[in-house]
């Protein structure tokens, strides 16, 4: 491992790069398998012979799971480290995904396997921060933070784009395990490249130490910004994720096409791709979260105004990419923000319980939206009207939110 000094106390280690590397593919890996039957759906129902709702569970599964594991997960990830806590979900991912491929026939067994590779997700998600503290110095943080998360974003991105592909080249046995042996792959990787932390800190003792997630559960609570950010959180993840399962169903009254839909789905993905990378590097190098927070929150609610009364396709595709930058790039701040201010409280606690917070109310935005269209024409109009509102309290009470100490210090101690 190269080195370099980063100040007379601690040391930050070239070998990072590779952990965050072995982190974001059997992340991205895992979000990939999430995501394999929305883009096909009709061709799934036709394979297996069930209904729109039992494929849709193959994907809803993830959210449901979410709710029970998250907190499990946050403790085995807080007291057996890295390669033992995370690892966990990276056996998770690559055991499941190789059993879809296995048995591509059986709806069943392949519900099964969707439900291991959802227990495996949170050991996944709510490491970011944790890893991005153990191999990181705080200045770098977001930026790690916003890669780890970027993994997420290209997961669904490929899933999304290489599922109807394969599909129509070699059909879905084929295609799933081909699916089995990436996940087999990624999951060797992992335990290959992955080590449990540097032997030098990569940060003074008062920015490292954290307390385990039954005593962090006793802090939480306590750390008002934190309350907001969990509230900032519940709406926008909840409104990302209602969208985007809703996306069709929420353009088509408008004129649009299936194809243009995908398409503006896409481009949500991969505008969030690009302001993952973006936007927490520049908060890194300014040294500021909750600025960022605000100008996301506004972005987006802006966009999702364009989506939602949009009759032209170019606006049309120009909001939804707007959406995706604004909304997913204010994660990855968010996550690091939400551990600095809760400190001491372990990072895959404040983590797992914002990811929680957008899994919670994803599923109360996507059956609500459902049961509020409009019964005549299906437009999804008023339920959106209702998410705009959310998105425009949430934009309000991020002016609340106040810059986090922990950062200030360390801007403080580099300047010095």
């Amino acid at each position: 491992m190269e080195n370099s000094v980063q100040n007379t106390e601690y040391k930050v280690y070239g070998y990072r790069w590779v952990i965050l590397l072995a982190y974001m593919l059997i992340t991205s890996v895992n979000q990939m398998m999430w995501i394999t039957f929305a883009p096909i759906t009709t061709e799934s129902v036709k394979f297996y012979h069930v209904s729109d709702l039992r494929i849709g569970m193959l994907s809803m599964i993830f959210m449901i799971v979410y709710l029970i594991m998250s907190l499990p997960a946050s403790w085995a990830i807080d007291t057996y480290g890295i390669r033992k806590g995370v690892g966990i979900g990276a056996v998770l991912t690559g055991v499941f995904g190789m059993i879809r491929g296995l048995v591509p026939d059986n709806y069943n067994l392949i519900l099964l396997s969707q439900i291991g590779l959802a227990v495996g997700q949170p050991f996944l998600l709510n490491a970011i921060t944790k890893v991005a503290a153990r191999w990181f110095p705080l200045k770098e943080r977001a930026t790690a933070a916003g890669l780890g998360t970027l993994s997420m974003y290209i997961g669904i991105l490929l899933g999304m784009m290489l599922t109807p592909y394969l599909v129509l080249s070699v059909g879905i046995s084929r295609m799933l395990y081909i699916n089995g042996i990436i996940s087999v792959i990624a999951m060797v990787a992992f335990f290959v490249l992955i080590r449990e932390k540097p032997a030098t800190a990569p940060c003074s003792a008062e920015q490292e130490e954290r307390a385990l997630v039954v005593d962090g559960l006793k802090l939480i609570f306590r750390k008002r910004d934190f309350n907001r950010l969990l509230v900032i959180f519940f709406v926008a993840l909840g409104v990302f994720n209602a969208v985007t399962t809703w996306i069709e169903q929420i353009l088509s009254p408008n004129g649009f096409t299936a194809v243009q839909a995908g398409l503006t789905g896409g481009l949500m993905i991969i505008g969030g791709v690009l302001g993952a990378l973006v936007i927490p590097l520049l908060s890194d190098y300014l040294r500021k979260r909750t600025v960022f927070i605000v100008i996301a929150l506004a972005g987006a609610t802006i966009s999702l105004i364009g989506v939602t009364f949009s009759t032209n396709y170019p606006l049309l595709l120009v909001s939804g990419a707007g959406f995706g930058f604004f909304l997913l790039s204010s994660g990855p701040i968010g996550f690091q923000y939400g551990a600095e201010v809760t400190y001491p409280v372990s990072e895959g606690t404040s983590n797992g319980f914002l990811i929680l917070m957008g899994q919670v109310s994803g599923i109360l935005f996507i059956f609500a939206m459902d049961g509020f269209k409009s019964a005549k024409s299906g437009s999804m109009t008023r339920p959106l009207v209702v998410l705009i509102l959310l998105m425009a309290v949430s934009f309000m009470i991020s002016f609340w939110l106040r810059e986090s100490k922990l950062l200030e210090q360390s801007k403080k101690v580099s300047e010095d």
